[in-house]
Formats: structure tokens, sequence, C-alpha cells
């Protein structure tokens, strides 16, 4: 049986709803649910596919970009256990509405940071049926992972996690 590890921060809201309903879509036995805090080189052993997933910080809280942000530390586990080419999937919440010119900016910044750590990436998703007007989440006309606007399009959140999932268990040769 493949393992698949799903990481995700802040710890409440929408970004946790998610991670728990794309874990229900494995069907539970075959993954490991944690928040990035959490997370250390341990958690990334033995995982044939990893699933990163947060929420895009608006301006106001900028600031836990700096200093004891628990990204940094997940990010740092990489140095310890490089990806070497398992394949992650990300999946990343932002807000259409408010924040329209940087919806779900982060999924880029994970990207980097998991290409950087040799990681395969999958489940690039179709921007169609978004309204937003920039995002550094879009390369070659796809989002780099799966995009949700669980405030405003919430009636789509259950129908898109279970084509993705499809999606990159087909792409990471999960079935």
């Amino acid at each position: 049986m493949k393992k698949i590890g799903i990481f995700y921060w802040p710890v409440k809201g929408n970004v946790a709803t998610c991670a728990k309903k794309i874990e229900a879509e494995f069907g539970g036995s075959q993954t490991k649910l944690q928040t990035i805090d959490n997370a250390n080189s341990e958690s990334l052993t033995g995982l044939d596919l990893i699933i990163v997933g947060g929420s895009t910080t608006g301006a106001d809280s900028w600031q836990q970009a700096r200093g004891n942000n628990p990204w940094f530390d997940f990010y740092a586990n990489f140095d310890k256990k490089p990806l070497a080419g398992i394949p992650v999937a990300i999946f990343g919440l932002g807000d259409q509405i408010l924040y329209p010119d940087h919806f779900v900016d982060n999924m880029k910044m994970i990207k980097v940071e998991m290409e950087k750590a040799g990681g395969r990436i999958v489940g690039r998703w179709p921007t169609e049926g978004y309204d937003f007007t920039g995002s550094e989440a879009v390369e070659d006309d796809k989002f780099v992972g799966l995009a949700l606007d669980h405030d405003h399009q919430d009636d789509l959140t259950d129908e898109r996690i279970g084509t993705w999932v499809k999606q990159i268990k087909k792409e990471a040769g999960i079935s």
C-alpha cells in the first residue's frame, strides 16, 4: 500500500477542513495527516506522495513570514531528508474576492521550496471557473496545484478535491 503524507498550516479553519477532505478522498488508511509545526524529517520517511497545503496570508499579517513562522522549520526538514523525485501535490486556499490580485500566491512559494528539495510537482489545476486578476501560482495558464476559495465557492470544494485527488493519484502512480 502506498503511503501519503498530507501536511498543512494553519491548524484551524478552511485549510484544516480541506486537508481532512483530501485525506477522506484517499480513504484515510494510507494517509498521514499532520500540521507542519509537528512535522520532522522522520515524518517524511517512506512516503510515496507528499501533499502540502496552506493559505495565502493577508497583508495585515505578513509579519509571520519572518521569525518563528512554522513554514521555515518545515522547509528545513528537507535539508535532512531531500525528496529525491518524490511526487508533491500542492493545495492552496485564498479569497478571490478580497484578494483578487494575490489569489493563492502561497502555492508558488510552496512549489519553489518543494522543487528546491528535489520534489516532482504533480496536480496542476486549470484556472477556469475562478474570478481573480492575478496569482503568482499560475504557470502556463494553470495553477501549480489545487486552488480553493472555500469562502466564496464552498459549493465547488468537494467536487474539486475529488477530481484533483483522482488526477494526482494517476500522475503519482498511486491507484
